[in-house]
């Protein structure tokens, strides 16, 4: 596998990778809505390409992919289990019985991986296709008739755990309460009755185009992937059009706004804000949000977005520089019931230099005393490549950037420096190590691991130090990658204190391969295949997979483990350890000091105001999300959006704190009010660390 190209991806970096696969996640959409018009009625076939396909994935994966796994039943079962969820998670198609009859196939998808065999499948998926038939031609009638809202009812919007529905009878409820549930949400929109379903009409009319728009190649490409993600989240097979789509569209997508995409079930989800496009500047736009509109202008209409494809809502958001375009968003830490939130990007063009890191100063005050806090944001780690192949004099790297600015920092004479690496989701692997090397003498920064058990060692080899005083290092949930590398580093060196959250826990490295070079008497495009092929290590022998980077001190999230981050993927590839490498920690940050410290900050949490604001926020917050009934009673659910929207609006606080705070040029904001609570949290905790070494 050496001969392939070994490509580091960050983590969030989904855009990118189909890790929910663009017209996989179309079927997924089947699962909580349906369509008004015509569907095809031909069954879907397997072609003998595909065939030959299915047994070389079979056999690249379960040779080459660094978790070795055999093809045996246990794999089968996950496999299928993985299949139904693709082909109807929420249960809300397929009877009960229907999934009893294809119970013979669990255990014999491993034989039919190896066979070319196809057959379970595209039988499953031709069953889903007729039950989707016949729940269309129901809805069809149900939106004939007006939604009365007086029934004191409820309605689950989670149907993860749910059962498989035996009847038609049991489907007709559900289905009721699930259309009535979106009229009553649009109603509650301030539109009139005829306009709920008109817009109902819309929604149901995208997603018939959408179920039409599924042909053989995506049903294959969705059974595949429910064998490769059965591996690691992060393993995909791209069937040829969304293997063109990721080579030439996706790295380019919505460049006006400066934000990546991903389908996600009804909805297009955000997967990546750009540093320096509008989107970023503005803090309006974050990671996970979903669209659920988009409108042109400030005075055009809204387009419901659900149930599109990515590549259309790319369509709608791109235009030209200096226009408007106003987008409807559902945020990742909305309760149930919450309506979306209207925001108003203008679009621009991205410039590079304002995805590189930035400084600024701020002051804080501990027992009385103030400190001068230099801070480093740096959003991702950049490299130009090209520049340093040819050797190019002061080429742009991350590195160079923040010698340059701690350089600044000293002659400001500042007290200690925070390198804030909140939401960067990582980038050149060469920047960790040599940014790395700017607060260590040489030694070990990293290790990787090849599927094979060789582990390489990489170090940084310059035994001057550009800054030996004292350094927080600031991350949260979407810290990873690269940044999970600097942080761990650090951490093992005891040559600063992490704050913040739990880091992503994206410890793994990927390639592409263009399966046309296996079959080269092939005369069609076959795809390709992302794998999983390596795993980061830190010094200490600790793998950053799955749990990332703990934080020394911790501070209060929006964001769990749970719904966020590599250990919210069942697939993902665990936690171990290898053994450490040599290397001389600092004796200036010892566990005396560490007890210190979090003493400290626990004083603060229960005394200071503004702290324990933003804990209860949270607590409030993570309690109200819990709850996924919601009333179809009007007046019940008008009063249970109200109280929605106090706790999103407390949530979209604690949200807009957890990134460092720039102004609408792009630049840090001064820090003349207590904006960021979580830069401020970091600042004191810094002031603490200097107070006791020096005392």
């Amino acid at each position: 596998m050496k001969k392939y190209l070994v490509t580091l991806l960050p983590v969030l970096m989904l855009s990118f990778q189909p890790d929910s696969p663009s017209d996989a996640s179309t079927l997924r959409r089947a699962s909580s809505h349906v369509s008004r018009t015509t569907l095809p009625t031909d069954d879907l076939k397997p072609t003998v390409s595909q065939e030959q396909v299915e047994t070389l994935v079979a056999k690249l994966l379960t040779t080459y992919h660094y978790r070795k796994v055999r093809l045996n039943d246990s794999l089968s079962s996950v496999v299928w289990d993985n299949y139904l969820k693709e082909v109807d998670g929420n249960k809300t198609y397929l009877l009960a019985s229907d999934v009893a009859a294809f119970e013979k196939y669990r255990y014999q998808i491993d034989d039919a991986l190896i066979n070319g065999d196809l057959s379970a499948a595209y039988e499953l998926y031709n069953v889903f296709r007729k039950r989707y038939q016949e729940r269309s031609a129901f809805v069809k009638e149900q939106l004939k008739k007006p939604f009365t809202f007086t029934t004191d009812e409820s309605f689950n919007t989670d149907r993860e755990k749910a059962p498989w529905l035996t009847s038609t009878a049991e489907q007709d409820e559900l289905w009721t309460k699930v259309l009535k549930n979106q009229a009553l949400e649009l109603r509650l929109g301030n539109r009139k009755d005829s306009a709920v379903v008109a817009l109902m009409n819309q929604r149901y009319g995208n997603l018939d185009k959408a179920i039409n728009r599924i042909k053989s190649a995506d049903v294959f490409q969705m059974y595949m992937n429910s064998f490769a993600e059965a591996l690691d989240p992060h393993t995909n097979y791209l069937s040829p059009n969304n293997a063109d789509r990721f080579n030439q569209e996706m790295s380019q997508s919505l460049e006006g706004i400066g934000a990546m995409l991903r389908e996600d079930g009804e909805y297009i989800r955000i997967s990546e804000v750009l540093p320096g496009g509008p989107a970023f500047k503005s803090k309006l736009l974050q990671k996970e949000d979903k669209i659920a509109g988009v409108a042109q202008g400030d005075n055009g209409p809204i387009v419901n977005t659900m149930n599109w494809q990515v590549d259309e809502v790319v369509k709608l958001i791109k235009g030209p520089k200096g226009t408007v375009v106003r987008l409807q968003i559902i945020s990742p830490n909305a309760i149930a019931g919450a309506p979306p939130k209207e925001i108003r990007l203008v679009r621009e063009k991205i410039k590079l230099e304002e995805q590189r890191a930035k400084k600024e100063v701020i002051e804080v005050s501990d027992n009385g005393r103030p400190f001068k806090i230099g801070v480093i944001n740096i959003p991702m780690f950049y490299r130009d490549f090209e520049g340093a192949r040819r050797r190019e004099e002061g080429f742009s790297s991350t590195t160079s950037d923040v010698k340059r600015f701690v350089e600044e920092l000293k002659g400001d004479k500042v007290d200690g420096i925070v390198i804030d690496l909140r939401d960067n989701g990582g980038g050149s692997l060469t920047e960790a190590i040599n940014l790395t090397g700017l607060f260590i003498p040489k030694g070990p920064v990293v290790q990787v691991r090849e599927s094979t058990g060789e582990t390489e060692v990489y170090t940084d080899p310059d035994p001057s130090v550009t800054y030996d005083g004292p350094i927080a290092v600031l991350v949260n949930r979407f810290s990873a990658s690269a940044s999970e590398i600097f942080a761990a580093a650090i951490q093992d060196y005891k040559r600063g204190i992490i704050v913040g959250g739990q880091t992503f826990g994206k410890g793994t490295v990927q390639t592409l391969i263009d399966l046309n070079q296996w079959l080269p008497k092939s005369q069609e495009k076959v795809g390709q295949v992302k794998m999983t092929i390596q795993k980061f290590y830190r010094i200490n022998g600790s793998s950053t997979q799955h749990k990332g980077v703990t934080p020394d001190i911790e501070l209060p999230s929006a964001f769990s483990a749970e719904e966020y981050g590599e250990s919210s993927q069942p697939s993902a590839l665990p936690w171990d350890q290898i053994g450490s490498t040599r290397y001389e920690q600092s004796t200036a940050l010892n566990d005396k000091i560490l007890t210190r410290l979090r003493e400290r900050f626990d004083q603060r949490l229960k005394s200071d105001p503004e702290l324990k604001q933003l804990a209860q926020d949270l607590a409030d917050f993570k309690k109200a999300k819990e709850n996924t009934v919601v009333s179809l009673q009007e007046t019940k659910r008008r009063k249970e959006r109200d109280e929605a929207e106090k706790k999103r609006a407390a949530a979209n606080k604690v949200s807009q704190a957890a990134s460092a705070p720039v102004d609408e040029t792009g630049t840090p904001a001064t820090p003349k009010k207590k904006k960021d609570p979580y830069l401020t949290e970091a600042g004191l905790v810094l002031a603490d660390y200097i107070l006791a070494v020096n005392k």
